[in-house]
């Protein structure tokens, strides 16, 4: 047995930036995509910061063939002069130093999505090699930086500077910054950079910084490639004959977020043409929000703070609801839309059917957890209230708006009628009582487990599969509800039609966390729900239904994790009176294991769940040491938003086009490519 010696020799001190390339997880959320884009983020969020501040107003993204990336913007650019303390210039600080930048002094920058003084550094160290140039004063300054592994040491070099920041002595009338960077695929499991995935969020940016002009430029695809892949409006893009130039595309937005909710809400029917929109500084904080009411039943807030999306709210969120209640309740008493003797409208009522984007810009913001989906701020909640009330009823004095004021109060008495009507069966179905219980009679097999956070619930597509699913299961920790029959698509019905569904309101009594607003992660009695269909257009169409429905009455549900769709095979190859058999779960899959399997093999092709055994079932499908699961998480609220819209909502034409553009019967269903998936494994990502 070793000796039981710890000692100051044995302590190690990670110097530089060796702590980011030992845990990159603790700095950019994972290795996988989600951390690669990441790394892309920082240097664009501070050329945003720039932009957001008033020194910049275009930004230039370009990714090139050999999969590296540039991020170029018009600002002041990085300090070159050299630093007091560390006696090195100023760029090589902010390249080489955690915890280092413009952004802890407000005087430099008033807001900031960067705050950590983490974001250029960390890009560097994720780096095989990073080159920077800075336009700065008529001069043009460059450096590079290099990682790689020191065989003297036995250990990572990362982010280390090749030269000193250099004067090139080119004169220039530019001011700027421009970062070029080469992903270490030492690092990440994949250095491929999604386009659509910066196509989304660069859009989003222009949306949230008016007059702003961001250009994406992808040398790895053509225009008519991108085209041709369904990329973009046949009508909107000029071809290019030749068939050699570069995918390229420019964002600018002159209407800020009022254009984002007339983007959000193509394809709805709007209740007034226009979106309301407001903008004004409270205590230091700057607000700006931007409405608009659809014929739809459902409510589609999207927050940003500093420019950053918080899907999971915040007391920004707060201000905003209390202000839009407060103000709209006073509208409707003042213009004797409410009589004396009637209560005032719920904040329900009058969020039915809205889009709406709000903006916050504040200094020493406090974002909840490391990902930054919650703003933590209790100062933000009464000046955005009072922006938001001071705003509409400024809207409301104008004369123009009159008629979409008496829509808003229209279409909020409707809903009210309908609340009132569904509140006994809301209470039913949310209720722990006896009815509930009855409900589930015959229809959940239960499990024995007293601990949520290891049940898991499966969702089967029938009584046949169900029926299967049942004698496969562990009674332990595994419960099976089988749907009888499609569940009712929510995107296209009131709270109370969604309610008087019976298979809907099944799930909601087995999940016992309640609905929309009322729902409580905490009372979830269980932490995985599997989505078990058939693979075929019945199952993908059963799929997207409960995902829909999710998204829209259990969002958190979704948000952290807790959805799965169940893969089961496709195909069993195997060979008549052996014990060989290989499942495969695509047609790919299927050649490698006909090889295996090798002559004499016999194919049987699945149709549905119902057509396996119990022990076939459980080996390929339910077995957590075996089975293939994947991960449904929200990674983009507004595309999904979009998406759901295009495909569940009541516009025939968008759903046309979108399938015409995109339908690929043989994979899996369209819904699926604006959420993030991930197969489930034992590693912190696939």
């Amino acid at each position: 047995m070793a000796a039981n010696h710890y000692d100051a020799r044995d302590l190690t001190i990670l110097e530089g930036l060796d702590a980011v390339r030992l845990r990159p997880g603790m700095y950019i959320g994972s290795t996988g995509p989600r951390g690669l884009h990441h790394i892309l983020w920082e240097i664009v969020d501070n050329a945003i910061d720039e932009a957001a501040n008033g020194y910049a107003d275009a930004i230039d993204v370009h990714l090139y063939r050999d999969g590296s990336v540039s991020v170029e913007d018009n600002g002041r650019g990085i300090p070159t002069d050299i630093h007091p303390k560390t006696k090195v210039s100023g760029v090589q600080v902010v390249f080489t130093q955690l915890h280092a930048g413009g952004k802890f002094d407000e005087h430099n920058y008033s807001f900031s999505g960067g705050l950590h003084g983490v974001g250029a550094s960390v890009t560097n160290a994720l780096s095989k090699w990073l080159k920077v140039r800075v336009m700065r004063d008529g001069t043009t300054w460059e450096m590079q930086f290099h990682s790689y592994y020191d065989k003297a040491k036995k250990k990572y070099e990362s982010g280390i500077p090749t030269g000193p920041l250099v004067n090139t002595k080119q004169r220039t009338k530019r001011h700027g910054t421009f970062v070029h960077f080469m992903p270490d695929d030492a690092v990440f499991s994949t250095t491929e950079f999604s386009l659509s995935t910066i196509e989304r969020r660069l859009n989003e940016l222009a949306f949230l910084n008016r007059g702003v002009t961001i250009t994406l430029t992808d040398e790895r695809i053509t225009e008519n490639e991108y085209v041709a892949a369904g990329g973009g409006e046949q009508e909107n893009v000029q071809l290019d004959l030749m068939g050699t130039q570069p995918h390229s595309v420019k964002y600018r937005y002159d209407g800020g977020i009022s254009d984002f909710v007339s983007y959000l809400n193509e394809g709805k029917n709007k209740l007034y043409s226009k979106p309301l929109y407001y903008r004004a500084e409270k205590d230091g904080i700057l607000v700006e929000f931007s409405i608009q009411h659809t014929s739809e039943f459902t409510e589609s807030l999207f927050s940003f703070v500093n420019n950053i999306p918080t899907p999971e709210g915040g007391f920004h969120e707060m201000g905003f609801r209390g202000g839009l209640t407060r103000m709209l309740n006073d509208y409707a008493r003042d213009n004797k839309l409410l009589k004396e003797k009637d209560p005032n409208f719920l904040g329900d009522d009058f969020r039915e059917g809205l889009t709406a984007v709000l903006s916050v810009k504040m200094k020493n913001v406090q974002f909840e957890g490391q990902t930054k989906t919650k703003l933590g701020n209790p100062e933000a909640r009464a000046p955005v209230e009072s922006v938001v009330v001071e705003g509409l009823r400024k809207i409301a004095a104008d004369a123009k708006y009159r008629k979409a004021f008496e829509e808003i109060i229209k279409k909020a008495q409707g809903a009210m009628r309908v609340r009132v009507a569904a509140r006994q069966a809301k209470e039913t179905a949310r209720a722990k009582n006896s009815i509930d219980g009855l409900q589930l009679v015959g229809k959940l097999a239960a499990c024995s487990g007293k601990k949520p956070e290891l049940n898991e619930l499966f969702i089967v597509e029938g009584d046949s599969a169900g029926g299967t699913a049942k004698q496969a299961r562990v009674r332990q920790f595994q419960s099976i509800l089988p749907l009888r029959g499609k569940p009712l698509n929510v995107e296209k019905k009131r709270l109370d039609q969604v309610l008087a569904n019976e298979e809907i309101r099944t799930i909601i009594s087995a999940l016992g966390a309640g609905i929309g607003n009322d729902f409580n992660p905490d009372k979830l009695n269980y932490h995985k729900v599997i989505i078990l269909s058939d693979a075929d257009q019945d199952g993908f169409h059963i799929r997207c239904i409960l995902l829909t429905f999710f998204f829209r009455y259990m969002r958190p549900l979704v948000s952290a994790g807790h959805v799965y769709i169940g893969m089961p095979p496709l195909y069993k190859v195997y060979k008549q009176n052996t014990s060989i058999e290989e499942y495969a779960y695509d047609d790919a899959e299927l050649q490698k294991k006909i090889e295996k399997v090798g002559r004499g093999y016999l194919i049987q092709r699945y149709k549905g769940l119902g057509e396996m055994s119990a022990e076939q079932l459980w080996s390929t499908t339910m077995d957590p040491a075996r089975r293939n699961l994947t991960q449904v998480t929200l990674e983009d609220a507004v595309a999904a938003e979009d998406m759901i819209t295009t495909l569940m909502g009541d516009k025939v034409e968008g759903r046309k086009e979108f399938l015409n553009r995109n339908a690929n019967f043989n994979k899996q269903d369209a819904f699926m490519e604006r959420v993030k998936f991930k197969k489930e494994t034992n590693d912190e990502e696939d």
